[in-house]
């Protein structure tokens, strides 16, 4: 399964649901998978290493510098 290296987010299940003529009707469940993005460590003792990262650790990664 793929999942962010930092923070460990992975995929989920969603159920959906359709309200119809007043009624939900249920829908098929779906798996959302994370946004993850190829980015290189630039500090730390694994600077270099290309690791697989969620965009919300990708921003706040930019942010440290």
């Amino acid at each position: 399964m793929r999942q962010c290296q930092i923070c460990g987010k992975g995929s989920i299940m969603r159920a959906g649901r359709k309200k119809l003529r007043g009624q939900y009707n249920p829908t098929p469940k779906k798996r959302k998978y994370p946004n993850l993005q190829k980015t290189k460590l630039t500090s730390g003792s694994d600077a270099g290493k290309t690791v697989l990262v969620c965009a919300k650790c990708l921003k706040t990664l930019s942010k440290k510098g």
